[in-house]
Order: C-alpha cells, then sequence, then structure tokens
C-alpha cells in the first residue's frame, strides 16, 4: 500500500477545513492558502519522481483486494496533471491578491480553492469509475460557491446555465454509470476494461461510450456542447476565470481520454472517428467564436475550445505519437491559458474595460506587459520553440500515421487562426494610439499582478524550449494510455 500518493488530494482538503475559520483575517487566509498549496506541490512533485522511476502507483482503501475495495492510482498522466494544477493553482492565488476583492477573499474563497483542487486531484487519482463522479461533484460544489463570489448580475445570470447544466450532466453520469455497471458487473477502471474485453455485447459497450462521451463532452465543452462555456466563464472574477479556464475543462478532457484508451477500444471505426468529428467541430466552433468578438475574454475563453478540440483529435488516433502529442498540448494548454487570463486580467486592470475597441496604447507606458503578452501569444499559437510547438507538430504526425491526412493538415492550419485572434488583442490594447485609462493604476496592485503572471509566462517557455527534459515523461505516460494493460496489470496484481 502506497499512501503517498493521497497526499496531494489530502492537504489541500485539510487546509479548506482550516480555512473555514479566521475568514476576517487576511493575513492568515493568504499565508495558510499558499502554504497548502505548496505543501501539496512538493508531494505532487516527489510522487511524479516516484511513478518515473517506479511505475505506476496504487493504493486499495481497507486494504480489500481489488477489484472490490476503492483503488487510487497514480500513473505517469494522472501524476503529471495532478503537478500541474497546483503548480498552476500557487500562482493562481499569489495573483489573486491583487486582483480579488477583499470582500471576495473574506467569504470563503481560499476554501473553495482548496475543495475545487480536492476534487480536481482526486478525478485524476482514482480508479474507480464512480469516484471520478463523486469527485467531479466535488469540484463542481466548489465552483458553483466561486462562480457567484461577488453576486452581480452578471454573475448570477452565467451561474444559472453553469449550474443547470453540470447538474443535468452529473444525472447523466450517474444513469451512465448505473448502465455500465449493469453490463460488467464492476466500477473498478481497471477491471472494466478487462470484463468489457472478455463480454461480447459490443453493440451495448458502443451505446455506452458515447454516452460517456456527451456527459463528459459536456464538461470539456466539445462541439456541440460548449455553448455553456463563454457566458459562465467571463461572468466570474479573473482569478477565478484563470482557475476555471486552466482546469475544470481539462478534467473532462482527462476523463474522456481515460476511457477512450482504457475501456472503449473495440469499435474504433465508430468510438473514436465520431470523437475525431466532434474533435474537428469543437476546433471549427471555437474559431469561430474566438475571431467574431471583441471582448478579451471571450477571445481567450473560444481558444479554450479550440484546444479541446485539439487534444481530443490526438486522443482519437489512437496511437502512441498522437497520444504523447495530446499530453504535451494538454499541460501546454493547462499552462499558457493561465499565463493569458492572468495576462489579460492586468489589461482590463488597467483600461477598466475588456472591449478592445476602447484599448490602445498600452506598449508606451507598459512595454514589458506588452512583450509579455506576446510571447504567450505566440506559445498558444505554437510558434516555434515555444510550448504549443512540441504537442501540435506530434498530434499532426499522429494523425498522419494514422491516416487522417486532411484532418491533420487542419488542425496545423487552425494555428493561423488561432494566432489571428490572440494579435488581434496585441495590436488593439497594446498598439495605435494611447487611450484614456478609468482610474489610476496602483503601483503595488501591479506588481502583485505582473510578478506571477511573467513567472507563469516564463514557465511555459522552459515547457517548450526544455521539452527534450520533459520527454521521457510524456513518453511513459503515452506508452501507458496506448497499452491498456500497463494500467490493467498493474492495479490488477496483488501487492
Amino acid at each position: 500500500m502506497n499512501n503517498f500518493l493521497l497526499l496531494p488530494i489530502i492537504i489541500p482538503f485539510f487546509f479548506g477545513m482550516i480555512l473555514m475559520f479566521g475568514q476576517k483575517n487576511l493575513k492568515y487566509q493568504r499565508t495558510f492558502a499558499l502554504l497548502g498549496i505548496g505543501l501539496a506541490l512538493v508531494s505532487a512533485i516527489s510522487l511524479l519522481l516516484k511513478v518515473k522511476n517506479d511505475g505506476v502507483q496504487k493504493i486499495t482503501f481497507g486494504d480489500w483486494p481489488v477489484p472490490y475495495g476503492i483503488t487510487m492510482v497514480s500513473d505517469m498522466v494522472s501524476a503529471l496533471l495532478v503537478t500541474t494544477t497546483l503548480l498552476i493553482t500557487f500562482f493562481v492565488v499569489w495573483y489573486g491578491f491583487g486582483s480579488i476583492t477583499k470582500e471576495r477573499e473574506r467569504f470563503f474563497y481560499y476554501p473553495g480553492i482548496m475543495f475545487i483542487l480536492t476534487g480536481v486531484n482526486g478525478a485524476f487519482t482514482t480508479g474507480d469509475i464512480f469516484n471520478l463522479f463523486v469527485f467531479f461533484e466535488v469540484l463542481l460544489m466548489s465552483s458553483y460557491l466561486l462562480i457567484v463570489l461577488g453576486g452581480e448580475k452578471q454573475q448570477l445570470m452565467g451561474s444559472i446555465k453553469y449550474i443547470l447544466i453540470n447538474v443535468i450532466s452529473s444525472a447523466l453520469f450517474v444513469i451512465t454509470v448505473a448502465f455500465l455497471y449493469s453490463v460488467v458487473g464492476t466500477l473498478n477502471m481497471a477491471d472494466i476494461a478487462v470484463k468489457i474485453g472478455e463480454i461480447d455485447q459490443p453493440g451495448i459497450v458502443t451505446v455506452i461510450a458515447v454516452l460517456f462521451l456527451m456527459v463528459f463532452g459536456l464538461k470539456a465543452a466539445i462541439f456541440p456542447l460548449y455553448f455553456w462555456l463563454p457566458t459562465s466563464y467571463a461572468a466570474a472574477p479573473i482569478p477565478v476565470l484563470t482557475l476555471f479556464g486552466a482546469l475544470l475543462t481539462k478534467v473532462g478532457i482527462y476523463a474522456i481520454t481515460r476511457t477512450y484508451t482504457l475501456f472503449f477500444v473495440y469499435d474504433l471505426s465508430y468510438t473514436h472517428d465520431l470523437l475525431m468529428a466532434l474533435a474537428i467541430a469543437t476546433i471549427i466552433a471555437g474559431c469561430i467564436g474566438a475571431l467574431a468578438y471583441f471582448d478579451v475574454k471571450l477571445i481567450i475563453i473560444y481558444n479554450i475550445v479550440i484546444a479541446v478540440g485539439v487534444i481530443l483529435f490526438g486522443v482519437s488516433q489512437m496511437n502512441e505519437i498522437a497520444l504523447k502529442g495530446a499530453m504535451f498540448y494538454l499541460i501546454h494548454d493547462m499552462l499558457i491559458k493561465a499565463a493569458l487570463f492572468m495576462l489579460i486580467g492586468i489589461v482590463i486592470y488597467i483600461t477598466g474595460t475588456s472591449d478592445l475597441r476602447k484599448m490602445g496604447g498600452l506598449m508606451k507606458k507598459y512595454p514589458a506587459l506588452g512583450w509579455f503578452y506576446l510571447i504567450a501569444a505566440f506559445g498558444l499559437a505554437g510558434i516555434p520553440p515555444l510550448s504549443g510547438f512540441v504537442g501540435k507538430l506530434l498530434i499532426v504526425q499522429g494523425g498522419f500515421q494514422a491516416g487522417s491526412m486532411w484532418s491533420s493538415i487542419f488542425i496545423l492550419a487552425s494555428s493561423l487562426l488561432v494566432l489571428l485572434s490572440v494579435i488581434r488583442i496585441f495590436l488593439y490594447a497594446f498598439w495605435g494610439e494611447e487611450k484614456e485609462t478609468k482610474g489610476t493604476v496602483d503601483k503595488k496592485v501591479y506588481t502583485t499582478l505582473f510578478v506571477p503572471t511573467v513567472l507563469v509566462v516564463l514557465i511555459t517557455v522552459a515547457y517548450g524550449v526544455g521539452s527534450e527534459w520533459l520527454t521521457p515523461f510524456m513518453d511513459d505516460a503515452a506508452k501507458l494510455l496506448n497499452d491498456p494493460s500497463i494500467y490493467i496489470d498493474a492495479v490488477m496484481k496483488g501487492d
């Protein structure tokens, strides 16, 4: 038994409970929030290295034999995602010191973040399909708090749609899990993969696969189920929007990736072709949205939708190269979206608006902000040697290997539209005539916002330039996704 893999889940949960007290004491709240995330990050990095050296780690509660107990599993996929989640959250919380209002900070803001981390890390680590639902609900309940924090009219309007969609999605999730259980008689993910391989009911399994795609597609915001995302996310304060944009849709992507590489691998001509078609449609819808709006929040939010399509296209190809690219791109997207939302948050703070048409000339007073934004924009579009390049190149290479030539060319072409959408922000906000800004910019607040943002941008640059050092980790993740037997054997064997 290896209790160590539970630390990235238990530590945020423990600190979340501590932070439920002393709401009026901001120094206490901020200090313990950063301390909790920092300790969880150290444990996650240690776990990542242990998984690299010793292979897949697991623990089954109550010392029950697999598959009868609840099993938690940390493989290279989950370890990478958990580490990235905690790294991003550390900087977002730091950034929030200058961005979130003190009234919001005093109303369970930090416990909400901690419980979201508990849900996200639990979803990445669980080896039980029903407990994936449980951890989804943990992160959703916390997100309901954060999305309405402040009680502004726009927030309440966006939150109603967000809550309704997730209630429907959760109900469908439980129904689909019950349907799956009635067919295979188990909830352990590794055991489900074994049982599906043994039964001779491909039609029923394919129906269940499509139902799971609907459930997780709602959470990941794939076409045509992405309609709730732009207005719901745009209503949240910038630090909350950054967390949501960097983390929450990625849990849906992870769930699709895990189930479509572990369980549903016996009818690829239907399930994975459907996934590929929806991924391409998602990219098209995201590109249209990113180019149609002049609101900086909505432009970056629609780029979330585009990235969802690119990652799932890589998953749909079901070969090691494409899956390696999908992992590279998934981690890249988490980092780069955090950086971009933090950057536009500074722009909105300076200008007092999110409308591009009311911005201009920021480069004269804030040249460093402009150049760091441009670096992040190039990284998002995949300009070599920045972070988006390696992942997209591998996804396209895997697409060619799988025979999806035209689709792969389209993936490459979409990079130009992504670049155009984010360069518009640079041209409107930083170039041109200088326009009046609303109010005065507090230098101390600006520094509090700028420093963690720059560090995140530099991490994205290091991720791209140093991709050679990360390749062994991505290789392990891709091999595990491409060969389900690695995961199954590690979980099903005795301790």
